[in-house]
């Protein structure tokens, strides 16, 4: 089966729903680190619209370095969960629960203004609840002044200091960050080792540090001829005073800013042609240089891949930054641990930089649709590793595939729709997440054809870049484009728990035809492709559509004859049609021969002539 991987057209389309709307933060912030003691303190000045149909009385922050402390719902449920994450354990114990007052993370604020008046604010471990002086009417904006003070905790999970290469600083999640409100509602979740969900907005960002460090992620650099550092014009020659310098950043557009520093990171820059800088920090070390330098035409090549497959990139910078505790995309930029085989370390930048578009343009919201983000994520880089490092698979999502499946057999899957916090098992939440989000896509290719499904991809990011998308957005973009009803898909695939499961149940002599039975035994409805084989080895295929989903898909085998039969309607568990050929002459016939189609038996997929 080919994928068509076609150049992205267009402008920016407006919002589909002509009642959207989405709240707007403008951050301006000064930050001082301390590198001995891994404090900071800082004030923030946050210019809060709203341009919701409500007024506010209360806002609320994430303060997500409070999570590593011992005894935080982080940790406690790092302690209770059966399948711990390893990167946060150690001798099978909780990390965290161990961290001496030194170690262990924190954010406070320590005063709280708003438009002057000092306000009433309370910290419940990750979320600060704050009662406001007054009202922000609909329409209305507010300024929201703050100061606050961090410590940086041992590297446990993305964020930290001293991670396991001996990255000094990887600051994610550093800042207070006020959550977002939207048509649901507010989401102060706490924060307990998933992923998350931000208010579109400009940061401005200055960052004092000792001058020996070299700093990269979110923002475009201000102040590069004061800096150095790589950043400078080549051949200036900087000269600075003191023993700190001041970095300043700013990042239009986006919902996060992350920075990552070391005294020892090597800073190379690649100018792409037809698209945007593109930066790489990584250890000064021998063993990590050939595979970093080797890794910059890679990351070219799927900046360019993504760019085309589903639109361009939005922004004037990338950046590579070796840190955290595996990959974890940013604004703008990753944090990826660096010391790996190059296939692997190429993987991991490949994923992480398809977020760019599922996450920080098609801003999804983490806790609650997390296979949005990291199943389309999963689809795109699947296909895009396979064509820039020549994988030749033909089913570029076989691994997706393996994994539903297992999860499946295991008996611990829940719906999709579970939120992100609630899975009962880590396992059974990447499975969900990573697998089966990626099979919603490649399976849609199955049922409105692998051109509508990329097209689809091009129109769901040309009508949704810069908001908020939800599941029926991208339902109702893929009907657009292939005219068909999706209802039962979206339901059926993310609400449920149902599986897919035909088979082929009979194939018998008619006089000098053949009649096939095929029978329904999972409960989520399907189209089918039902490929015969005949004795000669000639090929032809027969289409089955679902009645519920009132149209057809085009032939996707162009080179094979297609017969399209009637429709079948759901509730009947069983389907009849008639091959103008005798038995004898039929010798193979099988249900959907992409394996695309997730069909939790394929046992009973096949008939042979014995």
């Amino acid at each position: 089966m080919s994928f068509t991987l076609l150049l992205v057209g267009g402008a920016l389309l407006s919002q589909q729903n002509p009642h959207y709307w989405q709240q707007h933060a403008d951050y301006t912030m000064e930050v001082f680190m301390d590198v001995e003691t891994y404090k900071y303190n800082g004030t923030q000045e946050l210019v809060y619209t709203n341009n919701s149909p409500d007024s506010l009385n209360r806002v609320f922050y994430h303060l997500y370095f409070n999570a590593f402390q011992p005894g935080s719902e982080m940790d406690i449920r790092l302690q209770t969960i059966q399948d711990g994450d390893g990167r946060m354990m150690a001798n099978g114990k909780s990390r965290i629960a161990s961290l001496k007052p030194d170690e262990a993370g924190y954010l406070h604020a320590q005063s709280l203004m708003q438009d002057g008046e000092r306000v009433n604010f309370e910290e419940e471990e990750t979320i600060l609840v704050v009662d406001l002086v007054k009202p922000i009417p609909p329409g209305g904006n507010t300024t929201l002044t703050m100061e606050f003070e961090g410590q940086v905790p041992l590297q446990i999970r993305r964020s930290g200091r001293n991670n396991k290469e001996d990255i000094a600083l990887s600051m994610s999640q550093w800042y207070p960050k006020l959550a977002e409100y939207d048509s649901q509602g507010w989401h102060p979740n706490p924060y307990i080792a998933r992923e998350f969900h931000g208010v579109w907005g400009d940061f401005d960002v200055k960052i004092t540090i000792d001058k020996a460090y070299t700093l990269g992620g979110t923002g475009y650099l201000q102040n590069p001829q004061e800096i150095g550092h790589g950043y400078e014009a080549p051949g200036t020659k900087v000269k600075t005073r003191g023993k700190t310098l001041t970095w300043h950043f700013k990042a239009p557009k986006v919902h996060d800013f992350m920075w990552a520093a070391d005294p020892d990171y090597v800073h190379d820059v690649v100018e792409m042609e037809d698209g945007p800088t593109l930066h790489f920090f990584y250890k000064d070390k021998e063993e990590l240089s050939e595979n970093w330098k080797n890794l910059q035409p890679k990351t070219a090549a799927a900046m360019e891949f993504f760019s085309k497959n589903i639109g361009p990139y939005p922004y004037r910078q990338y950046s590579v930054v070796q840190g955290g505790d595996g990959g974890m995309e940013y604004a703008m930029s990753t944090l990826i641990t660096g010391e790996r085989q190059f296939s692997s370390l190429v993987g991991v930048m490949v994923h992480e930089m398809a977020h760019s578009w599922f996450q920080h343009v098609l801003a999804t919201n983490e806790s609650k649709y997390e296979w949005m983000d990291e199943g389309f994520t999963t689809f795109i880089s699947s296909l895009c590793m396979n064509q820039i490092m020549e994988q030749g698979k033909e089913n570029p999502f076989e691994n997706s595939y393996k994994g539903y499946y297992a999860l499946v057999n295991s008996g611990k899957e829940q719906p999709q729709t579970t939120h992100a916090d609630r899975y009962d098992l880590n396992f059974a939440y990447g499975i969900s997440a990573y697998s089966k989000g990626s099979i919603f896509l490649s399976q849609l290719g199955y049922i409105i054809g692998q051109d509508k499904l990329m097209q689809t991809l091009r129109k769901y990011y040309r009508d949704f870049k810069f908001t908020h998308p939800v599941p029926n957005d991208i339902k109702r973009t893929a009907e657009k484009v292939s005219g068909m009803q999706l209802d039962w898909y979206l339901t059926d695939w993310t609400q449920t728990t149902n599986t897919i499961d035909y088979g082929v149940s009979s194939v018998t002599a008619e006089g000098e035809k053949t009649k096939v039975v095929l029978q329904r035994v999972g409960l989520m409805p399907m189209p089918l492709d039902v490929l015969l084989v005949d004795s000669q080895g000639n090929q032809e295929t027969y289409y089955v559509p679902l009645r519920m989903m009132r149209g057809e898909k085009e032939n996707p085998y162009p080179s094979i004859a297609r017969t399209v039969l009637k429709d079948w309607a759901w509730a009947y568990p069983t389907y009849e049609f008639t091959i103008n050929k005798p038995l004898e002459e039929i010798e193979g016939i099988v249900i959907d021969p992409s394996l695309l189609m997730a069909d939790v038996n394929r046992e009973n997929n096949t008939w042979q002539k014995e």
